[in-house]
C-alpha cells in the first residue's frame, strides 16, 4: 500500500509540473503582450517597457518559468519602481486589476467554492445513491421506470435552468425562501446555510442523475453474481441482499466518480456561482478573463487543475482502500 501512495503522489507531482508549464506557456507566451495588458491601451511604450522590467518580462522565456517556480515553491520579490513588495510562498504573481496577490484573492474565493462543493456533494451521494438503490430493489416495477425517467430528465436539463426554475419556484411563487445572498460562514453560520441551500440542491440534485443511474447499473450488475444466487438458494430477503451486499459492488465506483466531481466542482460550478451571486473561484475565472487579468486566470486555472489532480490521487485511495485488489494490479 505504501508504494501505491508514493507511486499516485510522485505521478501527481508530475502532472501538475506539466500542468504549470502547459498553463504558465499558454497566457504568457500568446500574441498578447501581458506587459501592455497590465499597463493598460493609454500607456507610452515608456510606461508599458517599465512594467515589463518590473513584471520580469524582459527575461528569457526560461527564467520567466523558473521564477515563476520560483514563487510558488520559496516566494519572490516583485519591484514596483519605487519599492520591492515581497510575495511569500506560494506566490502565484499580482493581480493587474486589483494590485492583489492572487494568492490572497484565490484564499478569499476558496472558501466559498469549497462550501458549495461540499453541500452539494452531500446532497449528490444521498440522493443519488439513494435513489439508484431503490431503483435496483424495484427493478421492472413502476417505481423503477419512475425513478428511470426522473433521473434522464434530470440529466437533460442544463443546470442553469435548473437553477432558475428553483429561484422561480421557491422564492417566487412559494416566497418560502428569500432571494439567495452569500453570507460567510465565520460572519452568521445560520444565515451562510440558509443562503447556500439553494444553491447546494440545485448542483447536488443535477449531480445526483447521474450517481443514481451508476449506483443502478453497479448493483444489477453484483446481483447477477453468483454468490448473491447462493444468497437467495438459502433464503436471504432481497432487500438484506441488496442493502448489505449488492451495494458494496457500487461503493468504488461512485467513491471514485464523487473524489473526481468534487475537484471538478472547484472550477466548474462557474454556472451556479454566476447565477446565485457566490463568490467562488468560478466566478473569479471568469472575471478574470473579461478583464484580461492574466495573472489571476493562471493562478485559478492553476488551483483548479491542483484540485482535480489532488482529487485524482484521493479516488484512487479510496478505491484502492475499497478494493485490494486495485493495489496488486
Amino acid at each position: 500500500m505504501t508504494r501505491f501512495v508514493v507511486k499516485r503522489l510522485g505521478g501527481a507531482v508530475f502532472v501538475l509540473l506539466v500542468l504549470s508549464a502547459l498553463v504558465y506557456g499558454l497566457f504568457y507566451l500568446a500574441p498578447s503582450d501581458p506587459a501592455r495588458l497590465a499597463c493598460g491601451e493609454r500607456c507610452s511604450p515608456a510606461q508599458i517597457a517599465q512594467v515589463r522590467e518590473q513584471l520580469g518580462l524582459d527575461e528569457s522565456v526560461l527564467t520567466q518559468y523558473a521564477q515563476f517556480l520560483q514563487g510558488v515553491f520559496t516566494g519572490r520579490d516583485y519591484s514596483t519602481g519605487v519599492s520591492t513588495l515581497r510575495c511569500d510562498a506560494p506566490c502565484l504573481g499580482f493581480s493587474y486589476q486589483s494590485d492583489q496577490q492572487v494568492t490572497e484573492l484565490i484564499l478569499d474565493r476558496l472558501p466559498a467554492t469549497a462550501s458549495l462543493a461540499l453541500g452539494a456533494m452531500v446532497i449528490w451521494l444521498t440522493v443519488g445513491v439513494g435513489t439508484g438503490a431503490l431503483s435496483a430493489l424495484r427493478r421492472g416495477g413502476l417505481t423503477e421506470r419512475a425513478l428511470t425517467v426522473a433521473t434522464l430528465a434530470a440529466t437533460g436539463t442544463p443546470v442553469f435552468i435548473l437553477g432558475l426554475l428553483m429561484l422561480m419556484v421557491v422564492c417566487a411563487y412559494l416566497q418560502w425562501l428569500p432571494f439567495p445572498t452569500y453570507v460567510p460562514l465565520g460572519e452568521d453560520p445560520e444565515q451562510w446555510a440558509w443562503n447556500m441551500l439553494l444553491p447546494w440542491l440545485t448542483l447536488g440534485f443535477f449531480e445526483s442523475a447521474k450517481y443514481a443511474r451508476l449506483t443502478r447499473a453497479s448493483t444489477l450488475e453484483t446481483l447477477a453474481e453468483d454468490h448473491i444466487r447462493t444468497f437467495r438458494a438459502y433464503g436471504v430477503g432481497e432487500r438484506a441482499i441488496v442493502g448489505r451486499h449488492a451495494l458494496r459492488g457500487a461503493v468504488p465506483p461512485v467513491i471514485a466518480l464523487s473524489a473526481l466531481d468534487l475537484g471538478t466542482m472547484f472550477g466548474g460550478a462557474v454556472l451556479t456561482e454566476s447565477l446565485f451571486g457566490i463568490p467562488g473561484l468560478g466566478k473569479t475565472l471568469i472575471d478574470g478573463v473579461r478583464v484580461i487579468d492574466l495573472p489571476v486566470v493562471v493562478g485559478v486555472v492553476l488551483v483548479i487543475g491542483a484540485a482535480v489532480v489532488l482529487a485524482n490521487v484521493v479516488a484512487d485511495l479510496l478505491y484502492a482502500a475499497a478494493d485490494r485488489r486495485v493495489v496488486l494490479s
